[in-house]
């Protein structure tokens, strides 16, 4: 959970009300009664799972949750903030389309409902004998894969530092780093990538890693992807986007990216303004596969507009005053392919997306459904081995958005503007990244084969 974006005044005023209650009355508190949820023994584990990651000295989020008296400071706040399904950060829809991930970091309903009635009375600290040992981190300097690979990322890009000007409109910096360390074809198996510097969160909108490389006589996977689909891939591809909610990318296994030797970042730097100067930059974690590994598949990071089918055809992006617009977008899967996530991004207008997969035999299929798009939060649901979409060749993957240019949407500036497409915050998107991972055709029949799944006939 990160609760972050809760109004600094109102969290502050939450610390001072604990502060001063008197000491009976705290020491009352603490007391459970039978039948009494308590933290040591309910909301402790909750946290430990779902909070304490961010929650913590040296995370990412601006309190600590790790111990009974931090948290009982912002009870009211946790509980008004978890019954809201605010935070944590997770806003797919939990009751269409594909419900398994990789990295789901939502509460159930039972554990929400424990928080709440742990607030409701009294947030007692309960029996210490009955709190579970203290979760470690191994930190590795902060990189969250650290937890999944157990050690710093084998190779870290940095980019140049870059200063976002104070009460200025959106900035955008796009330098070039030269990738060091490289000496021979290296397949990628993660990502993750973060910015760096006292308030650069607070101003960086997003960061991308654009990949460019000479491929000449580059070595191939197991299985090429299309050859259209290879030759726009054919200079590196986007290698990673950072956004608030979007950390890093886990190749499936036997699936990768690929880096080769003087291969080089092109970073796009897009920063909004505060009150202040903020300088920062970004790094880049990369875990690679051991020397000589050949992977099954390449994967790439595809744009999916809701308004065209590339990037360069903005003309359905057309949001008039005070008005709910909706734009689609129609993408052809060329071969087959298993789709990998989803991730929706637009701007402070956009407020629902949904990705489909029309299928051959013409049947419609929601494969993720986004209600209630929050701009601070660019959450990636990453699929679960299980559950990731495999679709057929010639499969038509759309994306709907809806864009709600009204005073009823809370982080609309100003609802009398004519809205298109553009950079800057004030303007507009509508694109779903996701990774798409090709497969040949007898792949995908043994898979449909152990599935159930008819295969469609050419």
């Amino acid at each position: 959970m990160h609760f972050s974006l809760y109004p600094a005044g109102l969290a502050a005023l939450v610390v001072v009300m604990a502060a001063g209650t008197p000491a009976n009355a705290q020491a009352s508190a603490s007391v459970a009664t039978p039948g009494q949820v308590t933290f040591t023994k309910d909301v402790a584990p909750i946290l430990q799972e779902k909070c304490q990651t961010c929650h913590r000295s040296g995370g990412v989020a601006p309190m600590s949750l790790l111990t009974y008296q931090q948290t009982k400071a912002y009870a009211k706040v946790i509980k008004q903030r978890v019954t809201s399904r605010t935070m944590p950060p997770w806003f797919i829809d939990k009751t269409v389309g594909i419900q398994h991930f990789a990295n789901d970091i939502s509460l159930s309903d039972a554990q929400i409902a424990t928080i709440a009635k742990w607030v409701d009375e009294g947030s007692p600290q309960g029996d210490m004998k009955d709190m579970p040992a203290a979760k470690t981190f191994d930190d590795n300097d902060g990189w969250r894969l650290a937890q999944v690979y157990g050690r710093a990322p084998d190779l870290i890009i940095q980019g140049p530092d870059y200063t976002a000007k104070a009460n200025f409109q959106d900035q955008w910096n796009r330098p070039v780093t030269v990738i060091q360390g490289i000496n021979g074809p290296r397949w990628v198996r993660a990502v993750e990538m973060r910015p760096v510097g006292t308030d650069s969160r607070k101003v960086f909108h997003h960061i991308l890693a654009n990949l460019y490389q000479d491929e000449t006589g580059a070595p191939s996977p197991e299985v090429a992807a299309p050859k259209d689909v290879a030759e726009r891939g054919g200079d590196g591809g986007l290698l990673m986007e950072w956004a608030i909610g979007k950390n890093y990318d886990i190749y499936r296994d036997g699936t990768a990216k690929l880096l080769m030797p003087g291969a080089k970042i092109r970073w796009e730097y897009h920063t909004h303004s505060t009150t202040k100067d903020v300088t920062g930059h970004p790094e880049l974690g990369v875990y690679l596969y051991p020397e000589g590994y050949t992977p099954h598949y390449r994967t790439f990071l595809t744009s999916l507009s809701a308004f065209g089918r590339n990037a360069e055809d903005t003309s359905g992006l057309d949001i008039p005053p005070n008005s709910i617009q909706v734009s689609e977008g129609f993408h052809v899967l060329e071969a087959p392919a298993r789709l990998e996530n989803f991730q929706a991004h637009m701007h402070l207008r956009g407020q629902a997306m949904e990705m489909e997969a029309i299928l051959p035999n013409g049947k419609d299929e929601v494969l993720s459904y986004l209600p209630d798009f929050n701009f601070m939060w660019m959450t990636n649901y990453i699929y679960a081995d299980d559950a990731a979409p495999v679709l057929p060749k010639g499969t038509i993957v759309k994306i709907t958005a809806w864009h709600n240019n009204t005073s009823a949407w809370p982080s609309n500036p100003d609802p009398n503007q004519w809205v298109g497409y553009g950079d800057r915050t004030v303007d507009e998107m509508a694109h779903a990244w996701v990774n798409i991972t090709y497969m040949s055709q007898a792949d995908y029949d043994s898979w449909a084969a152990q599935h159930n799944v008819s295969t469609p006939k050419e």
